[in-house]
């Protein structure tokens, strides 16, 4: 029985371990802002484990930046009918930029499926282990892998880019992406890049936060 377990074990550590990324980010939650509708909820939206990791550009060209973004973004209702709550989540970028040399700068992004989120991957309890692992793993609201690309224009310039978006609807949920691909070239100098989550309510009501800026020099 022993033996059954430790192998068990096993396997729910090498399990755990195709979701777990050995890269360094920003453990907990990063920022948030929270808003009073129209309705008298009160619409909080959170952006968590933010984390960008510029890189060589692939095309070794001087006027490109490229990174891999990973992070999740969470919403929260509060209030009378937070249960009936429809409405859109929001991510995105300000992109700033001090100047181009002489063409438009463009953006783009794409991010693989949107990943679990509130894994559990089994535990151990006083009789061994309970082996619950795909019952137990919780996702929110599943979108495909996105592409998208923007003209920035010419530089100096703050421009704001909205990379992908997904309907939800209850009281809280999130959205979680790991190694979404991002570039913008044609940019002379350096880049910063502002990463947001916004919440969006089917009444039109809205609540962004903005977290802090990321040097892509």
């Amino acid at each position: 029985m022993k033996v059954i377990s430790r192998v068990l074990i096993a396997m729910i550590a090498a399990i755990a371990s195709l979701f777990v990324s050995t890269g360094t980010s920003n453990a907990g939650l990063d920022n948030e802002l929270s808003l009073v509708d129209g309705k008298d909820r009160t619409l909080t939206i959170q952006q968590w484990d933010t984390f960008l990791n510029g890189v060589f550009p692939l095309d070794r060209n001087r006027l490109t930046r490229e990174w891999f973004h990973s992070g999740k973004a969470k919403y929260i209702v509060a209030g009378p009918g937070a249960e009936d709550f429809e409405g859109v989540l929001e991510l995105g970028y300000q992109v700033g930029f001090p100047w181009s040399l002489g063409v438009g700068i463009n953006f783009s992004y794409t991010t693989p499926n949107v990943a679990f989120d509130g894994q559990d991957y089994g535990y151990v309890g006083p009789g061994g282990v309970d082996f619950d692992i795909i019952p137990a793993i919780v996702t929110p609201p599943l979108f495909p892998g996105a592409s998208i690309s923007a003209d920035l224009g010419n530089g100096p310039g703050i421009q704001e880019v909205a990379t992908f978006s997904a309907d939800v609807a209850g009281a809280e949920g999130a959205v979680a992406v790991s190694n979404a691909h991002g570039t913008v070239t044609g940019a002379a100098g350096g880049v910063l890049l502002r990463p947001y989550a916004r919440l969006i309510a089917s009444e039109g009501d809205s609540v962004t936060t903005y977290g802090e800026p990321w040097n892509m020099n």
